[in-house]
């Protein structure tokens, strides 16, 4: 069945640009669930909700049943022309966030929507320097490739001026050598310093995702966050939190920034609000609109406010409330982790299991006691699993280890996960064996 996949993928490579690597060499005829299905009806359990953003599930009824009604509605309209679906969102977003976050514009993807809060920083600060974490992903577009230190940087050329790193809180390999596995937020005093050195004093903002998933998973703890805030404010930094993985109830709130006693100035969404289609949006404060519309302002794409696109953000909404998928995720994600915490007893090659909630990390490591990434063992799970019928994904850094990250569909069923588990366990058996 490989071999077959294999040509399949041989023959569309003709015709397309290898974008990621290499293709998955399973071919996907269709989606419902926490599954995808070949043309023959085998199934795959979906660990990675599509691309993270199928946070719902896979086709659930209601996105199918908006799609089955978009025909009767507006699909698209020139960009300076407001619908209800774009009013009612706005309304629906402000009203789930924070009094002080109540300006919205939306857009199709997290690129977009950093870029926006990136430019608007830029304009209401009058500064160009934006700071991100090490191994942060917060896009593809010129903007937010530039503060994205992931391995997306090499061999494209210059980026961005004023683009400044600071060390992500990298709890098991901390990136100062100074911490025992619990972070004393050391590695952000220094971190500021150095950018502090490194800036003309033209600062603008700090972005940062309150798990860093491209990083190898890596939580933003409370205290580090309440610090943070602190630091950007006597920089006079703007704080932006990029929520593309983490909101709609991933990490068992509505939006992750509720797990902390701060407020940003910028929220991105993107992601889980379009549960799988094209949606997404730019959240700040009336204060930073009004001074951002006062110089003139400007965003203007194809398909910024989209009728349909924002539909779905409604449904979105909806389907998260009424079906208290953000508890689910408590509970499922509790019960995950402490699958997972089962394997690392039994594999020595698994080091670490970490994050929150439905978006979890699991660490491949050679041995526990030099912590040595092993790519090539993380790789050949990741296939295996794919054999038996469970969709990973692995991020593989250098400096940041060898990574699965575990993010299934909120609706996902304690039997479900027990099923991944056992496949999970099966292909590392398999793989361990053969090596």
């Amino acid at each position: 069945m490989q071999d077959s996949y294999s040509k399949e993928v041989k023959e569309a490579e003709k015709s397309l640009i290898r974008y990621c690597g290499e293709f998955s060499p399973f071919i996907a005829e269709k989606a419902s669930g926490s599954y995808i299905y070949d043309k023959d009806g085998r199934a795959i359990l979906d660990f990675t909700s599509g691309q993270m953003c199928s946070v719902f599930g896979h086709n659930h009824p209601k996105i199918v049943e908006l799609l089955e009604t978009a025909g009767d509605k507006a699909i698209h309209l020139l960009s300076s022309i407001l619908s209800p679906p774009v009013i009612e969102l706005a309304h629906k977003l402000s009203s789930e966030l924070p009094e002080e976050l109540s300006k919205c514009i939306f857009v199709n993807t997290g690129s977009e929507s950093n870029e926006v809060a990136i430019r608007m920083a830029k304009l209401v600060t009058g500064g160009f320097e934006i700071i991100g974490f090490s191994g942060s992903w917060h896009g593809m577009t010129a903007g937010a490739q530039s503060y994205t230190y992931s391995k997306t940087r090499k061999g494209y050329g210059p980026t961005i001026p004023g683009s400044l790193m600071i060390p992500a809180p990298y709890e098991y390999r901390c990136p100062i050598a100074h911490c025992k596995g619990t972070c004393d937020t050391t590695c952000l005093e220094v971190g500021m310093r150095m950018a502090d050195q490194q800036s003309v004093g033209e600062y603008a903002a700090l972005i940062a995702e309150p798990l860093l998933s491209a990083a190898g998973m890596i939580e933003l703890k409370p205290q580090y966050v309440k610090r943070l805030k602190e630091l950007c404010e006597e920089r006079g930094l703007l704080l932006i939190f990029d929520e593309a993985q983490t909101a709609l109830g991933r990490l068992g709130k509505t939006f992750a920034f509720e797990w902390y006693d701060v407020v940003p100035d910028f929220i991105t969404l993107s992601k889980t609000l379009g549960g799988g289609l094209p949606l997404a949006a730019t959240v700040t404060t009336a204060e930073i609109e009004e001074e951002c519309h006062r110089k003139g302002f400007v965003y203007m794409t194809s398909h910024v406010s989209d009728p349909f696109c924002a539909s779905m953000g409604l449904v979105a909404f909806d389907i998260l409330h009424g079906e208290d998928l953000s508890q689910n995720a408590l509970k499922m994600g509790d019960y995950l982790k402490d699958r997972l915490l089962e394997l690392q007893e039994k594999h020595e090659c698994i080091g670490d299991v970490r994050g929150k909630g439905l978006l979890l990390g699991v660490e491949i490591v050679k041995d526990r006691e030099t912590k040595i990434p092993d790519d090539d063992l993380g790789r050949n799970i990741c296939d295996r699993c794919l054999e038996l019928g469970l969709n990973m994904n692995i991020v593989r850094m250098k400096g940041y280890g060898s990574v699965f990250r575990i993010a299934p569909p909120l609706t996902i069923t304690k039997e479900q996960i027990d099923l991944g588990i056992t496949m999970l366990d099966q292909a590392i058996t398999d793989c361990l064996e053969s090596a």
